[in-house]
Formats: structure tokens, sequence, C-alpha cells
């Protein structure tokens, strides 16, 4: 069974790298939107840092892992700005790719409680493709190693909110950028960054006056591939604690909890079990992430982060 186990990693490595990069995926979307929609940027009404970690399909040797950092900030009442860091490798780092993206955006208020913000990003990727480390799983290839290879893009996104509502629709992505290798043949390439179109949204319920229901969902689509559905539902408890599952669609089924530690600071995990037949290996232990954010409040933001629950 390990046999197949090293063959499944070495051929999602491949595919991966020689047909299609993709966004990684997370669970816990519903608290790191900076990263998806820059029309977010600014919206907590105080500035704001989080950072991530997840480890995909732990127990598999080259198994993908990533970390984001994520920065929003208001710069007046309607302009907001943002930066996100993130980092992505697979097979024990023969895939490496780093985006970094400063956002701004726009934001005017549509109604009492109701603000639709426009939001533009730009920056870049920073691939790294090791090809030589696939041998460790028995895996030989004359494709070309590819060293810190940069590719500009820009992307944008509209976010509308309230107190107990928001949706969003993104691109960050706009740019479809070949990689090709170094033999001159401009027919052939081994990496293509695909455009991301991410549409999201959640709402906060009141049961009693000390639980909160929040149902929220997040459809992402990829050129080339199928569309993906994420759902979840979580309660919130005296507005501390929150316990909640997910589902991705012919994929996974998580356990969400966070806690709301301080009034600024939280932190949130996850825990997903694959529902296709890498969930039934023995060496698949799940997958796990850890989310945490600070938010910087003052006597002059005090008010208008009140009541944020994303």
């Amino acid at each position: 069974m390990k046999k197949y186990i090293i063959i499944f990693i070495s051929v999602i490595v491949c595919t991966q790298v020689s047909r299609a990069q993709q966004a990684p995926q997370y669970t816990e979307y519903m608290y790191n939107t900076i990263v998806i929609n820059p029309a977010y940027a600014g919206s907590r009404g105080a500035p704001s840092i989080s950072a991530l970690y997840r480890s995909q399909w732990m127990g598999l040797d080259g198994s993908p892992s990533t970390q984001n950092l994520g920065i929003s900030a208001p710069i007046t009442k309607r302009v907001g700005l943002g930066l996100s860091i993130v980092h992505d490798e697979i097979g024990n780092g023969t895939r490496q790719t780093t985006d970094f993206n400063a956002a701004f955006s726009y934001t005017i208020p549509v109604s009492y409680t109701g603000n639709l913000a426009f939001g533009l990003n730009a920056g870049g990727n920073f691939l790294n493709v090791d090809f030589s480390k696939l041998i460790n799983y028995g895996v030989e290839t004359n494709l070309p190693n590819i060293d810190n290879k940069f590719s500009p893009n820009f992307g944008a996104g509209v976010y509308y909110y309230t107190e107990r509502f928001y949706a969003g629709l993104s691109v960050p992505d706009f740019l479809q950028t070949k990689h090709f290798d170094n033999s001159g043949e401009t027919s052939s390439y081994v990496a293509k960054d695909r455009m991301n179109l991410y549409l999201i949204s959640g709402y906060v319920l009141d049961l009693n006056g000390n639980v909160k229901f929040r149902p929220a969902v997040m459809i992402k689509g990829v050129s080339g591939a199928p569309l993906q559905a994420d759902v979840s539902a979580s309660f919130m408890f005296s507005e501390k604690f929150v316990l909640g599952a997910a589902y991705r669609w012919d994929a996974t089924v998580s356990a969400l909890a966070s806690f709301q530690v301080l009034e600024n600071f939280m932190i949130g995990l996850a825990y997903d079990m694959d529902t296709t037949s890498l969930g039934n290996t023995e060496f698949n232990d799940g997958s796990f992430e850890i989310f945490i954010r600070y938010d910087f409040l003052n006597r002059y933001n005090q008010r208008a982060f009140k009541n944020r629950f994303f």
C-alpha cells in the first residue's frame, strides 16, 4: 500500500507542476478573506493581521503544506489597504510557490447598515520546481528545473457586508502565465498559472441571547477544472466560542472550532477527513489548519469594530 501512496504523491506533484498551478485550499475561508478578495481590505474597521498554517494529508510523505500572512487596515472611512503573502509547497520542496499581493479597496455606503466595497490587487508569484527531488519517490524525469520564476499578476473583487451578512465575488489572478522550459520550443511549457474565481457568502442569525448560527459558503471555479463548493455551519456561544462542521463537495468533511481569546484576538482550528478513497488509507491522518487573527484597537476605532463576526 505504501508503494501506491508514494506513486500517488508523485503523480500529484507532477500534475500540479506540469499541468496547472492552482491556489491552495482553505477550510477556514470565512476568516481568511483578504487572501482571496482585495475588496475585504479595511472592512473590519481596524488594522488587522492574520496568519494561517495548513498541513494537508498528514502522514503522507511529501504532502502539501501552506502558510499565509494577511494584513488589512482602513486608511480613511472609504479607503482600505491590505497585503497577503502565501507560501505553498508539495513533495518536500519539489514544488514551492510564494504569492504576494497588495490590495486596495474603496467602500461605498449603500444603506444604513450595508457597505459595498470594490477592490484591486497587484503582485506576483515566485515558482520553484526541483524535479530532481522526485528521485526520493522513485520517479525520474527529464523536465528542467524552475528557479525563482517570477510572474506578475493582478486581480479584482467586490464585497458587500453588513454587521450580520457578507457576500463577495473575486478573481485575484487574471493572468494565466505559462512557464516554458529552456529548450527554446515555445510550444512546450512545464507549468501554467490558472485563473481562480471565488464566490463567498455568510450570515449570522441570532437563535437566542447567547447562541448565534453562522452558515457560510464558498464556490471556487478554476479554468479547466470542475467547480468546488465548500459549505459550513457553525454555532457561536456568548460571542466567544464557535463550534461547527463543513463539507467540501465530494472531497472532505471537517470540524471547526474557534475561540475569541480577547476582544481583538482569536484562534481558529479545523480538521479535515477525506471522503475519497485517499481517506481510507492508513497513511493519511487527515488535514489540519490553524488560524490566528489580531486586531489593533484604540478609542477611535473601537466603535467601528464592534459586532464584527467575520
